[in-house]
């Protein structure tokens, strides 16, 4: 019998301090208006200072697995652009944390498409037989890395932490994870990045240049590619499926900037109302930005039973990737 990986269980974990755009407005030259009509966001959630992305992980993760009604599972995913540590990997410290010691657990690094990948490689370990469950969480600190005299980028992200726990299952039920679409464009490496720290950076023999310890993002030269990217994405997985995209009743992309996702949903030829997501409240949080988005849209009603459900993201890399399901029943944490 072909082993798909199905979503048995979902959880969230957000820091407590919000941000509002009128606290930004009183250290960067913007305005509330500014912030609300070109990304979408009015707060955002940063986390505090003695925390780490592992934080909010297990937190994530100890309510995805409370929802599947597990205590363990075989692997651990984290997709992170903000590690604990540069090394190791985080998912390590996170299983442990939630009382896994002996299971797989690896980072994913593709910037906001991570949770995507992490998916995609969960499944696959699934499908061959390798595991029978994987716990795959999208876990961002992203406060962290931000310049805060940058306007472009400090008002747009945030952190927090999303997971969803997949075991083994028929690829006909409710909850079975479709085909997925990845890729990738190297040349595009600088477009969103963090320039140093790494190895081609300390193996320059120059000191960085000021700022480029901080992320960076080109965002008009991102939007277009971010649109297209999506869009081919989406419909490879939609054709592989037979899927008509008049049969998709949730669109959840990652929450990168409200204009991009409405973009998205005309270039798809998708009614804008189907777009599901929570960027006003929590911002940009990267590779936590889906399933953040699913287990808020579950808990509030809008993702219900039997909804077919579209997800997709575009990141640093730069990466995409899409993958299509039918929603399950779930229970909440």
């Amino acid at each position: 019998m072909n082993r798909a990986a199905v979503v048995a269980g979902i959880g969230s974990c957000l820091p407590a301090r919000s941000v509002s755009n009128a606290e930004l407005t009183t250290r960067l030259d913007t305005t509330d208006e500014w912030i609300r009509s070109r990304t979408g966001i009015s707060t955002r959630r940063y986390a505090d200072q003695g925390s780490a992305t592992s934080d909010l992980a297990v937190g994530a993760g100890a309510q995805a697995l409370k929802s599947a009604g597990q205590t363990s599972v075989d692997v651990v995913v984290v997709a992170t652009t903000t590690p604990d540590r540069p090394c190791p990997g985080t998912a390590p410290l996170v299983a442990s944390q939630l009382g896994m010691t002996g299971v797989a657990a690896f980072d994913v690094a593709a910037v906001c498409t991570g949770f995507l990948y992490g998916l995609a490689n969960a499944a696959g370990l699934i499908a061959a037989g390798t595991a029978s469950s994987a716990l795959v969480i999208g876990a961002e600190t992203f406060s962290s890395i931000l310049n805060p005299d940058d306007r472009a980028t400090s008002v747009i992200f945030g952190d927090g932490a999303g997971a969803v726990v997949l075991r083994a299952g028929d690829p006909e039920e409710a909850g079975a994870l479709g085909p997925c679409d990845l890729g990738s464009d190297g040349e595009g490496q600088d477009l969103i990045t963090v320039r140093a720290g790494g190895s081609r950076q300390r193996l320059s023999g120059k000191a960085p240049e000021p700022g480029d310890e901080y992320f960076s993002m080109a965002g008009k030269e991102v939007f277009w590619r971010a649109v297209r990217r999506m869009t081919e994405s989406c419909r490879a997985v939609l054709d592989a499926t037979g899927t008509a995209i008049g049969e998709v009743d949730a669109l959840v992309g990652h929450q990168a900037n409200q204009r991009i996702l409405a973009s998205l949903a005309d270039s798809l030829g998708l009614p804008r109302e189907r777009c599901l997501g929570n960027l006003a409240e929590v911002g940009n949080t990267a590779a936590a930005s889906i399933p953040l988005a699913l287990d808020h849209a579950h808990a509030n009603g809008e993702l219900r039973a039997g909804q077919r459900v579209l997800l997709t993201a575009f990141g640093g890399g730069l990466t995409w990737g899409s993958t299509v399901l039918t929603w399950p029943v779930l229970s909440r944490a």
